[in-house]
């Protein structure tokens, strides 16, 4: 168990941090600043109402769709790593679109569609339910929001680490348009259009588009062949719908369509064969030494490319019932389909060689009942259920792997399986004001899930093969409950216990009787408490928050120890314990100069780890994947006002993270040390708004650092390690009218 020496300097400095947030509005005074915002602070829906920001007793960072486009140079929401403290986010293993998420050390880093998410992703309030395909670009939002911790009460399943909710601009009542063009490194190009404005009486409609190319900064040497390259078409629609006063509804579609070639990564381990009659083992290849040159080589023949078509329609129907209540209706219908071929091991040689063919849909529908009379009793009551199918055929090649006395043996694996999930809830969650300055919040969630997997496989050497079929339900009650106190207009404390629920499931990467067994949900309960302050007249926002997990069960994809079973078990990992502080700021130091930033510590640990298949069964010293002791970043912007009226705004930051393990199976191969990255930019607006030009440099000093990481070493070692871009620039020009 940690003793309380441990965290004594966190403490401290959350301790001071504290102090000073609520004695800075007498400072301010003293020393006469004028009052001047700092920001219009943004409204969010983390509690499924729209608040302030600094008025939500929890721990959520939220961006404006345009500024996070155009200021920070984003063009997918990978870009929010660095712009939230305690937050992994980044292109997953193998595929150019999937999104490994990790909050506050919890997620799921397996990519396989058969594996659950920690961290649940919305698109205006619609679950997606894969990791792949979810790291949407932000060529048409209005608002993206981080919530950090459990939010297992009001969003429910597999939202243990957080939810991340992209929201969309809302069609506008007069005509407005905005076009731009990008380009940059690697000829990047990237068009993006958005129309606005009303249709007929009652009716507003928008449309908006995106296309992207940009060629590969990884390559073959030998066969001059381009990888992990971006080729992406998608287009979005909105309605919006007010036929009386008291009935609206908002109608979201989206289609994006990829086919960019193979996402590639490096070797950072031994490769060898294995002889069946010996049992001996030949090395076929080395890894390279020193830091990624983006070279790599695949497997000659193999096909360099992926598709993927991702279809969604979301439906929000609003009732206004009078006397304080609305009933609202959240409809989602998603269909994903992907062909996807992997060079898992990153070299000439096949053994990693896998094509993944997916498809999924799924249809999820929400009935909230919300109630505000505009007093002391706010409440949202609510029931929900999604069905989700998910058909995929696998074939991994793995010719170089297997010799007899030598001699090469043919391989390959045949899969097949299918997953069916239902997925039921109801919840209700109630804020009380005690008193003027302290309220209470409380809710409720039951959930019921069941899952059906069927599974098949038969390799070269076992033409019978192996097939299970099985079906296991689950169900949770998760509760919340916190308590704020306004300690002055400027200052909110708050306190806060949540738990989180991911359900169990079956493992998709079972090849071997006994493999079959369903796992055991994850759960998570959490105790935070924290602030939100804006202080010294407006010039000083300053937020923060000290968290502790006790994460039970955590669901731990390990590799296998024979190499010649190919098994990738699931394990239930006993207990984890994770505490953290994180702090978020924004000053303005002049009406010109803004510095703002943040800074995340996270101290993640096994409690117990028991893996029986190792010599002395504990793994509880092994590192936390993805749980980097420090993060932050630090960002200054200048904006100078032309005399045509015209401002040009400068804007410059860094970021950091720690030491961070890219595998929950421990490797120095796999783990990457602490690095910084920089990255600015320069903003112009015309004097009138209508024109705009941006030029984004992005990791400016070229570092050189992994963002994940395959561990399937049974199979012939493969370690391999996926990178970030190196050094890129773009200039944009755009227009509005």
């Amino acid at each position: 168990m940690r003793s309380i020496t441990r965290f004594g300097g966190a403490a401290a400095l959350l301790s001071t941090v504290s102090m000073l947030a609520v004695s800075a509005p007498a400072l301010a005074q003293e020393t006469g600043v004028s009052n001047d915002p700092i920001r219009d602070i943004i409204t969010v829906t983390a509690r499924r109402r729209e608040e302030s920001l600094q008025d939500v007793p929890v721990s959520v960072s939220a961006f404006s769709g345009e500024e996070f486009r155009l200021e920070q140079g984003a063009t997918d929401i990978g870009a929010l790593q660095g712009q939230v403290p305690n937050l992994n986010i980044a292109q997953g293993r193998g595929s150019n679109s999937s999104a490994n998420i990790f909050i506050r050390g919890i997620g799921q880093p397996d990519a396989l569609a058969t594996f659950d998410p920690g961290v649940g992703v919305y698109v205006d309030d619609v679950y997606i339910s894969r990791i792949r395909g979810a790291l949407f670009d932000v060529y048409d939002l209005g608002r993206i929001e981080v919530l950090r911790g459990p939010q297992g009460t009001l969003y429910g399943k597999n939202t243990i680490g957080g939810a991340i909710k992209l929201v969309s601009q809302r069609p506008s009542d007069a005509f407005e348009a905005d076009l731009s063009a990008t380009v940059g490194s690697y000829s990047q190009l990237d068009l993006r259009g958005r129309v606005s404005g009303p249709l007929l009486d009652g009716l507003a409609g928008s449309f908006a588009f995106y296309r992207g190319v940009r060629d590969g900064y990884v390559e073959d040497p030998l066969s001059d062949a381009e990888y992990n390259d971006k080729d992406t078409t998608a287009i979005r629609a909105s309605l919006f719908l007010d036929p009386t006063e008291n009935v609206s509804v908002t109608i979201n579609a989206d289609y994006t369509y990829e086919n960019p070639g193979l996402t590639v990564g490096r070797a950072e381990a031994p490769l060898f064969s294995v002889d069946i009659v010996t049992g001996g083992s030949n090395i076929l290849a080395l890894p390279e030494t020193g830091d990624f040159d983006f070279e790599t080589r695949t497997t000659p023949g193999f096909a360099n490319e992926q598709e993927l078509r991702h279809t969604g329609v979301g439906i929000t129907t609003e009732f206004d019932l009078g006397e304080a209540w609305t009933l609202k209706l959240i409809t989602g219908i998603r269909d994903l389909s992907y062909e996807d071929f992997i060079d898992i091991d990153a070299t000439e040689f096949e053994l990693g060689d896998v094509f993944v063919g997916v498809d999924q849909n799924q249809l999820s529908q929400e009935f909230q009942l919300l109630y505000d009379a505009g007093g002391d009793l706010n409440g949202v009551f609510g029931v929900f259920f999604m069905n989700e199918n998910i058909e995929s055929d696998q074939i991994a090649f793995a010719d170089d792997f297997l010799t007899a006395l030598g001699s090469p043996l043919p391989f390959r694996r045949d899969i097949s399986d299918n997953l069916n999930l239902h997925s039921y809830a109801a919840f209700a969650h109630l804020d009380y004001a005690l008193t003027p300055t302290v309220s209470v919040s409380g809710g409720l969630r039951y959930t019921y899930e069941r899952k059906s997997y069927g599974r098949g496989t038969t390799t070269t050497f076992d033409p019978a093969g192996f097939f299970f079929l099985d079906d296991e339900s689950w169900d949770d009650l998760s509760p919340s409950i916190s308590i704020d106190w306004r300690a002055n207009e400027d200052v909110l404390l708050y306190a806060r216990v949540a738990r989180g629920f991911k359900s169990g499931g079956f493992n998709g990467r079972a090849n071997n009787p006994g493999e079959e067994a369903p796992y055991d949900p994850e759960t998570v309960l959490t105790y935070e408490g924290g602030w939100k302050s804006t202080v010294w007249d407006g010039r000083l926002l300053l937020n923060g928050a000290v968290f502790f997990n006790d994460y039970e069960d955590f669901q731990a994809r390990v590799r296998g120890l024979d190499p010649l079973d190919f098994s990738l078990p699931v394990l239930n990992v006993g207990a984890l314990e994770q505490f953290g502080v994180e702090l978020e700021f924004a000053l303005d130091v002049t009406d010109q100069f803004v510095v703002s930033g943040n800074l995340g510590y996270l101290d993640a640990e096994y409690v117990e780890f028991i893996d029986g298949r190792v010599p002395d069964g504990d793994r509880s010293s092994d590192p936390v994947a993805f749980a980097p002791d420090w993060t932050g970043r630090i960002q200054g912007a200048y904006t100078f006002e032309l005399a045509s009226g015209a401002t040009i705004l400068f804007n410059a930051g860094a970021q950091y993270r720690g030491e961070t393990v890219l595998s929950v199976d421990v490797s120095p191969n796999l783990t990457q040390d602490s690095y910084w990255l920089y990255d600015a930019n320069i903003v112009w607006n015309s004097a009138n708004d209508a024109f705009y030009a941006a030029l984004n440099a992005r990791n400016l000093s070229d570092e050189v650092y992994a963002v994940d990481g395959q561990e399937f070493s049974s199979v012939g070692g493969i370690q391999t390690a996926y990178y970030g871009a190196p050094r890129t620039i773009s200039v944009t020009f755009g227009s509005r009218f």
